[in-house]
């Protein structure tokens, strides 16, 4: 057999190991923004956790091999990888409905830089989608660099029947030039939009409670009324959101009545309920017909028009 034939025969199981993994898990979402330091690891994680609080097993793909951060979030950074067949990668579990895979638990040290070309990027997230043994989800949330190349379109274009995108941005106007190009991005490559999600909006003092419009506000609804897709909602920066994320606890449990943590348990009731299984595609003047749902409503309403 040549080499050629290997490769194609390589190419083609791990193909139809992927199909067999994603045929388990329900829902295939993409967390992305064209821009860093957005906070798309922060509303991954905590989506995460929201989801996991209302009962559904939930996984995370860590795809930022570069600066993979999820793992410190959830508190699980020291765990290692185990493959009890030497193929086979199982997930490091978190909670008994919640695990997680990443690249930071291969790397001893925390402080080495991942030197890696293309090819190598996207060899590993598929071996991360394939050879994990992620078994029976509800939710598989994957969150990703910044940037709309390798790392998105591997995650995209490799997983069979992905849901659809979650993008954040802040509200300045350089995060929301780059968070429109994520927008096209998902609708050049036909994936649908769940919601536009504005992080950072707003600090709230923790002496006085006042809004500080940091980096402004509104942006997101600006974004998502021009691009004529779901918003999802925003989230405040407050010190306890930080504060948890920094030593691996979930704000959801520490500050549950946290301004924060109330926003980012409505949109993962956004979330859950614009990714219902079986919905009908034309929601208009029916009881679905609302914001979260427009991305996945195919009538001729004004708001989708193109």
């Amino acid at each position: 057999m040549s080499n050629e034939q290997s490769s194609a025969n390589q190419t083609e199981l791990q193909d139809k190991q992927i199909e067999e993994r994603m045929s388990l898990i329900g829902k295939k979402i993409i967390v992305m923004s064209g821009k860093g330091g957005v906070g798309k690891t922060t509303v991954t994680v905590n989506l995460a956790n929201a989801l996991a609080d209302k009962g559904y097993k939930v996984g995370i793909l860590d795809t930022d091999l570069h600066g993979p951060n999820v793992a410190k979030m959830l508190g699980c950074e020291k765990s290692t990888l185990e493959s009890p067949d030497g193929k086979t990668m199982m997930p490091i579990k978190v909670r008994d409905n919640l695990c997680v895979i990443s690249l930071s638990f291969a790397i001893p040290d925390s402080g080495a830089p991942v030197i890696w070309r293309g090819p190598m990027k996207i060899a590993a997230i598929k071996q991360f989608i394939g050879d994990v043994e992620w078994g029976i989800l509800d939710y598989l949330l994957i969150d990703t660099p910044p940037g709309t190349g390798d790392e998105q379109l591997t995650a995209i274009q490799s997983i069979p029947g992905m849901t659809g995108s979650v993008i954040v941005t802040t509200p300045q106007e350089v995060a929301l030039l780059d968070a429109r190009k994520s927008v096209n991005f998902s609708k050049k490559l036909n994936l649908r939009i769940i919601g536009i999600v504005e992080n950072m909006s707003g600090l709230i003092c923790p002496h006085c409670g006042d809004v500080i419009p940091l980096f402004g506000m509104g942006g997101g609804v600006e974004l998502a009324t021009e691009a004529k897709v779901p918003y999802l909602g925003r989230i405040p920066i407050e010190i306890n959101l930080r504060e948890n994320e920094d030593t691996g606890k979930s704000p959801l449990e520490m500050n549950p009545d946290s301004e924060s943590s109330k926003a980012l348990r409505s949109i993962a009731d956004l979330l859950d309920s614009s990714t219902e299984v079986g919905d009908p595609n034309d929601y208009i003047g029916t009881n679905k017909c609302s914001p979260a749902s427009c991305a996945s409503c195919s009538s001729n309403c004004s708001s989708r028009e193109k």
